[in-house]
C-alpha cells in the first residue's frame, strides 16, 4: 500500500468559550519541510508538535496552522510600573529644565520608555492544551486518510501503466521471430549486390548470421523486464512500500526497455518500445508524489 505526499486535513472543536481549528496541508518534497503557524500562547508546544509531525508525516512540504478564537474578546490588560514611570518622568522634567525646553508630552515620552508597560505572558493551560492537542490529532488523522485515499489512486494508475508495458512486451514476443527471415534476406541481398550471389560461401554466411542474430537476442532483457514489473506490482502491495524504492525499480525497468530498443533492429518492435517508454515516464512522474 502506498501513500501520497499530497494531503489535507482539518478539524475543529468549539468548547463554548473557545474554538480551536487545526489545518494541515502538504505537497511533495524529498524531505520534511514543516511550516508552523501557532498562536503566541502555543509557542512552548512547538517542539512537541514538530516532533509528532516528523514521526507521522515523514516527508513533504507541510503547512500546519492552529487558530484559536475566544468567545470573550476582552484583551488582558497591560500593567504599568508606576515607580519606573515616575522615575522616567522626573528625569525627563529635569533634563527639559536644564536645556530650557518646553516640558510638553513628558508623560507620553515616559510611557514609551523600556519596561514601563508590561504585558502579561500568554500561556496555554493544561486543560486548554488537552483540547487543542485532541483537535490536532483529529486533523492529523484526516490528513493521513487523505494521503491513503490519494495513494490508492496512484496505485491504480501505476498498475495500469505497468500492465501496458507488459502487454507491449507480449506483442514484442510475437514480433521477435519475424526478425530473423528479414535479417537473413537483407544480408543476403547486400552480399549478392556487393560480391555476386555465386561468390557467397553459404556455410560462412550461416555462421556470421548466427553470430549477428545472437547479438540481437533479447531473451534475457524480456525475462528481466518481466521480473522487474512483477517486483514493482509486488512492492506496491507491501506495507513498507515507498516512493524511493519504487523509483529504483522503475530505473531498472527503464534500463531493460532501453536495451530492448537498442537491440530491436525492427520498426514494429521500436514502436512498442517507444510506447513502453511513454508509460514509464508517466509512472516516474507519479512516483514523485509517493511517500
Amino acid at each position: 500500500m502506498i501513500k501520497s505526499m499530497t494531503g489535507y486535513g482539518i478539524a475543529s472543536f468549539d468548547s463554548g468559550s473557545t474554538k480551536y481549528t487545526v489545518e494541515i496541508k502538504s505537497l511533495n518534497s524529498k524531505f520534511l519541510e514543516l511550516s508552523l503557524r501557532l498562536p503566541k500562547s502555543f509557542t512552548e508546544k512547538e517542539f512537541q508538535l514538530r516532533n509528532e509531525c516528523s514521526k507521522q508525516i515523514e516527508r513533504g512540504k507541510v503547512n500546519l496552522s492552529f487558530n484559536v478564537e475566544k468567545a470573550d474578546s476582552t484583551v488582558k490588560a497591560a500593567g504599568i510600573d508606576k515607580e519606573l514611570l515616575k522615575h522616567y518622568y522626573e528625569q525627563l522634567k529635569a533634563v527639559s529644565l536644564d536645556f530650557n525646553e518646553q516640558s510638553n508630552n513628558l508623560l507620553e515620552l515616559a510611557l514609551g520608555l523600556p519596561e514601563v508597560i508590561k504585558y502579561a505572558e500568554e500561556t496555554v493551560s493544561e486543560e486548554e492544551w488537552k483540547v487543542a492537542d485532541k483537535t490536532f490529532k483529529q486533523a492529523l488523522a484526516a490528513f493521513q486518510q487523505f494521503r491513503i485515499d490519494e495513494g490508492k489512486i496512484l496505485e491504480q494508475d501505476t498498475k495500469m501503466r505497468i500492465g501496458i508495458i507488459l502487454k507491449n512486451l507480449t506483442l514484442i514476443e510475437i514480433e521477435e521471430p519475424k526478425r530473423v527471415p528479414v535479417i537473413r534476406e537483407r544480408l543476403n541481398q547486400f552480399l549478392a549486390e556487393a560480391v555476386g550471389r555465386e561468390a557467397i560461401d553459404q556455410n560462412r554466411f550461416e555462421q556470421e548470421l548466427i553470430y549477428y542474430i545472437d547479438k540481437l537476442d533479447i531473451t534475457e532483457e524480456k525475462i528481466r523486464l518481466n521480473a522487474h514489473c512483477d517486483y514493482f506490482i509486488e512492492t506496491l502491495k507491501n506495507d513498507d512500500a515507498n516512493g524511493k524504492k519504487l523509483g529504483f525499480i522503475s530505473q531498472e525497468i527503464g534500463r531493460e526497455i532501453n536495451t530492448l530498443g537498442s537491440k530491436a533492429n525492427d520498426a514494429n518492435i521500436q514502436k512498442l518500445v517507444v510506447g513502453m517508454k511513454e508509460e514509464l515516464e508517466k509512472i516516474k512522474e507519479q512516483l514523485l508524489n509517493v511517500l
